[in-house]
C-alpha cells in the first residue's frame, strides 16, 4: 500500500469527509473528490485535491471519478433527523451507496473503506456500551435516516459475501470538533449550549468522538481492517446532562438546568413538525427525536483499539475544539 496511490472520496465536503480529506492528503495520498453541484466547498477550500463533478445518482461522474483510483472511501450520505420525503434519502444512502460499490467493483479497486454509523447498530437491553455483535433488531430502528443507514450497511457486506467486495466498514459514534460548517444536528445542540440558549433538555446518553479521531480511524481501516469487517469509531460515553456541563464550563458559559420529560416535549414535537411541513424549515424536535433519546447511544470502540490501533482522545478535547472553532469562526460570537 503506497500513500502516493489514488483515492476516491466521496462526501469530502461534509464535516467528517472533509476531515478524512484533509488526513489523506497529509499522508501523501493524491485524492479525488467527488463534488455534487451546488455544494457549499468552504470544508474543502485551498485543499490539494481533484473535484470530480457530480453525485451517487449519477453513474457517469462515479466512472470518471474511480478511473485510476485504487481505494474507496465512502461517505457522502444524506444526513438529517427530519425528511419530508424520506424515500429521496433511501436512495442516496441506500441505492447510490449501491451503486458506487457496484462501479468501484467494476473498476478494480483494491479497497473499499465504507462509513456507516452506529446508527446502524443494536442496543442492549442493560443499556451497557453496545458493540459490533450485538444484534439489530430492525421493526425498532428509528427514522429514516438510521434505517437508511442500517440498510446501506448490509447491503455492502451482502456484496462483500456474494461478490467479492473488497470493503471494510467503519462505524463512527458522534463527531464533534472544528469545521462544523453547516453544523451537523450534534453540531448544533454544542453552538447552542456553548452560548447559553439552551434552557431545558431530555436527558439520553451519547458517544462523543473527535472528528479528526474518525478520520484517523478511517486511514487505520484502510491500512489494517479485515475485509468484511465493521469497526466503530466512537471515544467517550457521557450522558447529555454532563456533556452540556462540560460544554458550558469550556466555553464560559450558563448550562440548561430544566431537564424535560418525553410527556413534555410531545406536543412541542407534534407542533414543531407541523410548523416544518408548512414553512420547509427543520424542526427543532421531532417525534423520531424523542424515540431516539430512549436508549442511550453507548457504544465500545475496543475492536478499533485492539485490531487497527484506533486511539480516541477524551471528550472535553473534541468539544474544546468545536467550540475553539465555532469562536473563531464567528459562529459562536453570532449566536450568543
Amino acid at each position: 500500500m503506497s500513500a502516493s496511490d489514488a483515492v476516491f472520496l466521496t462526501g469530502a465536503t461534509g464535516f467528517v469527509g472533509a476531515a478524512v480529506a484533509r488526513a489523506l492528503i497529509a499522508h501523501g495520498f493524491r485524492v479525488r473528490a467527488l463534488v455534487r453541484a451546488g455544494s457549499p466547498r468552504d470544508n474543502i477550500a485551498g485543499l490539494a485535491l481533484e473535484p470530480v463533478a457530480g453525485d451517487l445518482e449519477d453513474p457517469a461522474s462515479l466512472a470518471r471519478g474511480l478511473a485510476g483510483c485504487r481505494y474507496v472511501f465512502h461517505l457522502a450520505a444524506d444526513y438529517r433527523l427530519w425528511v419530508p420525503d424520506p424515500a429521496a434519502m433511501m436512495r442516496v444512502n441506500v441505492e447510490g451507496t449501491r451503486a458506487l460499490m457496484r462501479a468501484a467493483q467494476q473498476a478494480g479497486v483494491a479497497r473499499i473503506v465504507h462509513c456507516s454509523s452506529v446508527a446502524a447498530l443494536g442496543h442492549t437491553a442493560d443499556r451497557s456500551p453496545a458493540d459490533e455483535t450485538t444484534p439489530v433488531i430492525e421493526s425498532e430502528i428509528v427514522g429514516p435516516y438510521k434505517h437508511s443507514k442500517y440498510l446501506a450497511e448490509q447491503a455492502v457486506l451482502a456484496m462483500v459475501r456474494e461478490e467479492g467486495l473488497p470493503a471494510v466498514v467503519v462505524n463512527p459514534s458522534t463527531p464533534v470538533g472544528p469545521r462544523d460548517i453547516k453544523p451537523t444536528p450534534t453540531g448544533r445542540i454544542i453552538l447552542d449550549a456553548a452560548a447559553g440558549r439552551m434552557p431545558g433538555y431530555l436527558e439520553t446518553g451519547l458517544n462523543i468522538v473527535h472528528v479528526e479521531d474518525v478520520a484517523a480511524g478511517h486511514l487505520l481501516a484502510l491500512e489494517r481492517g479485515k475485509i468484511g469487517e465493521r469497526y466503530i469509531l466512537g471515544g467517550e460515553n457521557l450522558m447529555l446532562g454532563d456533556i452540556f456541563a462540560m460544554t458550558a464550563r469550556l466555553a464560559g458559559s450558563r448550562p440548561p438546568r430544566l431537564k424535560l420529560s418525553e410527556g413534555v416535549l410531545w406536543p412541542v414535537a407534534l407542533a414543531c413538525e407541523g410548523l416544518a411541513r408548512v414553512f420547509g424549515i427543520a424542526p427543532l424536535v421531532t417525534r423520531e427525536h424523542l424515540r431516539m433519546a430512549r436508549k442511550p447511544m453507548y457504544f465500545s470502540s475496543a475492536k478499533a483499539v485492539a485490531e487497527l490501533g484506533y486511539q480516541p482522545r477524551p471528550a472535553a478535547d473534541a468539544l474544546a475544539d468545536a467550540i475553539a472553532w465555532f469562536r473563531a469562526s464567528g459562529r459562536l460570537r453570532q449566536a450568543a
